[in-house]
């Protein structure tokens, strides 16, 4: 008698067969009843339940070759432009490659057996089953080191900063070579998206940097700024009186430093509070290897990361981003409207203040 047990009170597993003229929400909601299918549907329906209110700041972070699989194009550019996003954690590489699309080079699908000796011979770059031409680097290359040259560019600066100068950049590329928005770059320059780099100087964007440094030029990365500014992104999402949410697509570095803002706000500056309300997390890594240490939600917790309260609000799907993300992507343009733009890059200025005023409060008590 199943209605006995309150183990067997989840919905009847009865799923109506696919069709042809189904949509992605539906196949979703329809067909994805267990194993990480249900962590996807759950995933699914988490971001467009609570983590899309319009009072949740959202921060996503971006680990792996993304951008190069145009999955910036196809997915993260949307989630900007509907609000669905209102600021980034990402790689380096994930935005250099970014640029190749926004400067009008190309990238192309390709065979992973083919032989890399013979790639290298012929002048192509390999990445798994993404190929172009070694130029692509060489040309990107010679973009930054021109806008780096800039007077605006001439000093020391947060990553979101950097960013926000080149996307300009970049959005100004676009439209003169009239190609359209492909650089998630550009976009979160128009929607005032701060995106910070965790690891700034491990990517081909710093190492050109770093080459214009031994010419004297006086570009600094302030990873201070980056810290503290996202903590206070955080902290004012809570004291405007609404939530936090992590999206989380793959681990690394952009993973942590997202994750480390409710530490930074609580442990370090002794400012109250519980950590963020929301969780989603895409991810192939383990626990027990120490790949995905530190970020399940439940481990989160004790560091502080994640609200207690809110656990069940969390969902972690083991699976591939480039298959999840488009999922989720289409299932949140298909289930919920636009929100405003929050244009966080903007409100830097006011959200420092609120920060520092706090945690000198906090230091006040606590002395």
């Amino acid at each position: 008698m199943p209605g006995r047990h309150n183990f067997l009170s989840g919905t009847p597993i009865d799923p109506k067969p696919i069709t042809g003229s189904m949509t992605v929400a539906d196949l979703v909601e329809s067909a994805f009843l267990a194993y990480n299918a249900a962590r996807l549907r759950e995933a699914c329906q988490l971001l467009v339940e609570k983590m899309l209110e319009e009072d949740v700041t959202i921060g996503m972070s971006l680990t792996g070759a993304l951008t190069p699989a145009g999955l910036g194009m196809s997915a993260i550019i949307p989630l900007i432009e509907n609000g669905f996003v209102d600021w980034i954690v990402s790689t380096g590489a994930n935005l250099y490659h970014d640029t190749h699309f926004g400067i009008g080079l190309r990238m192309h699908r390709g065979n992973p057996r083919t032989s890399d000796i013979v790639l290298r011979e012929e002048g192509v770059v390999r990445i798994y089953d993404i190929f172009f031409e070694y130029d692509v680097l060489l040309s990107t290359d010679e973009f930054y080191r021109r806008i780096i040259d800039g007077p605006e560019f001439q000093k020391e600066m947060s990553t979101a900063e950097f960013h926000h100068l080149c996307g300009k950049y970049v959005a100004e590329r676009e439209r003169i070579l009239r190609v359209g928005r492909k650089s998630l770059l550009a976009a979160a320059y128009e929607a005032a998206v701060p995106i910070y780099t965790s690891s700034p100087g491990d990517s081909s964007i710093g190492m050109n940097v770093a080459a214009k440094a031994l010419t004297g030029n006086k570009l600094r990365f302030d990873v201070t700024a980056d810290v503290n500014e996202t903590a206070a992104i955080v902290l004012g999402a809570k004291r405007s009186g609404g939530k936090s949410a992590v999206f989380i697509l793959g681990g690394g570095s952009p993973k942590n430093f997202m994750l480390q803002t409710e530490p930074q706000i609580q442990e370090v500056l002794k400012i109250e509070e519980k950590g963020h309300d929301y969780f989603l997390q895409v991810t192939d890594a383990r626990p027990d290897t120490g790949g995905l240490s530190g970020a399940t939600p439940s481990e989160a917790v004790s560091w502080g990361k994640i609200d207690p309260d809110k656990l069940p609000d969390t969902v972690v799907c083991y699976l591939d981003s480039t298959v999840a993300l488009p999922i989720l992507t289409a299932y949140a343009l298909a289930r919920h409207k636009p929100r405003k733009q929050k244009r966080l890059y903007d409100h830097r200025t006011a959200l420092m203040t609120m920060l520092v005023e706090e945690h000198a409060r906090a230091a006040q008590q606590e002395g």
